[in-house]
């Protein structure tokens, strides 16, 4: 009987002590405070309201102003090249020089026949007129007259022949002297001392390839073409030529013309501006990215290209509220340009967007916003890159 009080009371004993540890228990964890989640740093930037240039962007080569490939028009050995490779030479700057000797020959051979007819023709027209009141006298006859008269014209039919082989003479001689038509830059010569060069050759002596000016043929969307020559009825249009990069600018330029044709296989058109080239940063036969500058947005709104977001259904934006939280909001890009991107529907003068950071962030999450390149923000991206992985 004592045996069974004892346990009876120990078993209550231990049911008591359960019944305290338990309430010990949930009464800690009905007063311990919740923990908040710590704010997301990220790096945030106002929207920028400028007047935003509109533009239209396409591939382009760089095509010379004019080419010419220099040859020789007569026939003759070169005596000497008158330029160094990649000179810049000028019109009149001497390109080669041929052996004259053969064509100043010609040249004094049709001025001896022209002095010998001449002087021919000077004393037929003596004669003549001798024989012509020789003939009022009875003294000639006057079939005399009329060979003299016939001698006289034969003469200057030789006269005006030999003034014509002297002009041709001298156009031959002065083809031996070979010089530059335009203002340009030479190539790599074909062409050396002492070989015999002729007009039937295909081989130049050298190529000159004029690069100031100099021009670039793009294209673009047929579907652009409207926009472009309405832009143009209103005066010329600028032209930016970047390099590969598509952010280092290597001239402005002018557009020139809109071809007369759609390509039917791509459905693009191509269109022709002229630069200056003043700094010689623009090559023949170099690819560019051209910017077409067809009108002006005015207070258009702007943000960073980082700022941009990929949703389900298309570009978005994190917002930061007030109250320092973020909300997602969907955008309309109107164009990318230099960094940044023309918002043509979403955003407010004076709102502040999320550039760097996102990846943790949803509609309503707190924020703290730092500086570009705080290490908060780069350790935040790698520890979210390496739960990824």
């Amino acid at each position: 009987m004592r045996t069974r009080i004892l346990i009876l009371g120990l078993c209550v004993a231990a049911s008591a002590g359960s019944i305290a540890v338990w309430h010990a228990r949930h009464a800690g964890a009905a007063v311990r405070p919740t923990a908040v989640p710590a704010p997301v740093p990220v790096v945030a930037d106002k929207v920028q309201v400028s007047n935003i240039p509109i533009t239209l962007t396409g591939i382009g080569t760089v095509v010379a102003y004019n080419i010419v490939d220099v040859h020789a028009q007569v026939t003759g050995t070169i005596d000497k090249i008158g330029f160094t490779e990649g000179q810049v030479v000028h019109p009149g700057s001497l390109v080669a020089q041929l052996d004259p000797r053969p064509f100043q020959a010609a040249l004094q051979q049709a001025q001896a026949n022209l002095s010998r007819d001449e002087a021919n023709l000077a004393n037929a027209r003596t004669n003549l007129g001798r024989y012509t009141p020789l003939l009022k006298q009875g003294f000639a006859t006057e079939q005399q007259v009329v060979d003299q008269a016939a001698s006289v014209s034969e003469l200057q039919a030789a006269v005006a022949g030999d003034k014509a082989a002297i002009f041709n003479a001298e156009t031959q001689l002065s083809y031996t002297t070979i010089t530059s038509p335009i203002d340009g830059v030479t190539g790599i010569k074909d062409v050396d001392i002492g070989n015999i060069v002729q007009p039937s050759s295909t081989t130049p002596i050298v190529r000159l390839t004029q690069i100031q000016p100099i021009s670039i043929v793009f294209t673009l969307p047929q579907d652009d073409v409207p926009n472009v020559q309405e832009a143009m009825a209103k005066g010329n249009l600028q032209v930016i030529a970047y390099g590969q990069d598509d952010r280092t600018s290597l001239d402005q330029g002018t557009l020139l013309l809109v071809n007369n044709a759609v390509n039917q296989g791509s459905g693009t058109v191509q269109l022709k501006a002229t630069f200056p080239n003043a700094r010689r940063t623009l090559w023949p036969g170099e690819f560019v990215n051209v910017r077409l500058i067809i009108g002006e947005r005015h207070d258009g709104i702007s943000v960073p290209l980082d700022a941009l977001q990929q949703g389900q259904t298309g570009s978005l934006v994190y917002v930061v509220n007030s109250n320092g939280t973020v909300q997602q909001r969907p955008v309309t890009v109107g164009q990318t340009m230099n960094g940044r991107a023309l918002i043509d529907k979403g955003l407010q003068p004076g709102d502040v967007v999320v550039t760097a950071g996102q990846y943790r962030l949803g509609d309503g999450v707190k924020v703290v916003v730092v500086p570009a390149g705080d290490p908060a923000v780069q350790n935040s991206s790698e520890a979210s890159a390496g739960m990824l992985g």
